[in-house]
């Protein structure tokens, strides 16, 4: 397990940690909360799970030329508190942009991380990004990147949102240059 910033991380147990598994066969991992509920309660938090699958070898073909991969699954595991006042499902419409030269801040005022895909100045495609709760994140914004923002979001199934239009954040009652307000 890793934190959100990479780093190793014991906070969760992942049981069995290793095991044999056949073809055509599955199996349950199971993943304790080791921290006794000490995790942020007001918004969700980001871990990620390594699984590395190593494939068995054939005693009979040790002699062949054969080539084996052993693959590093690598996802996403969102802890997500019980009583977060916003639904997820309205936390994407929330999201806001300020336009800073050659970069563009998403700002993420709830408590769920977004994944911002599809991300448009214009005609122009932008970097996906992950936005923290609570937090903000900044994307490169080329020089002849157009004014108005398009984006999607990945929901809690992993499919897309529907395309929604930037929301530019306020700077003293008006948007901040080079961004119309717009409404969702």
């Amino acid at each position: 397990m890793e934190n959100a910033d990479g780093g190793k991380d014991g906070r969760f147990v992942i049981t069995p940690p290793l095991f044999a598994m056949q073809g055509k066969k599955e199996n349950t991992l199971r993943i304790i909360d080791a921290t006794n509920n000490q995790l942020p309660q007001d918004r969700e938090s980001l871990f990620w799970v390594n699984v590395k699958a190593i494939p068995s070898m054939d005693k009979s073909k040790l002699s062949d030329n054969t080539l084996q991969l052993a693959i590093i699954s690598r996802i996403k595991l969102y802890y997500r508190p019980t009583k977060l006042a916003l639904p997820p499902d309205q936390a994407a419409e929330k999201l806001t942009f300020n336009r800073d030269g050659s970069s563009l801040t998403l700002n993420n005022p709830t408590p769920y991380y977004l994944t911002v895909t599809e991300l448009n100045a214009g005609t122009r495609v932008l970097e996906n990004a992950l936005v923290p709760p609570m937090g903000k994140t900044s994307v490169k914004l080329p020089p002849d990147a157009g004014s108005n923002i398009t984006y999607r979001t990945i929901n809690d199934y992993g499919a897309l949102t529907p395309q929604m239009k930037g929301v530019p954040a306020l700077t003293r009652g008006r948007p901040p240059t080079g961004l119309p307000r717009t409404l969702h």
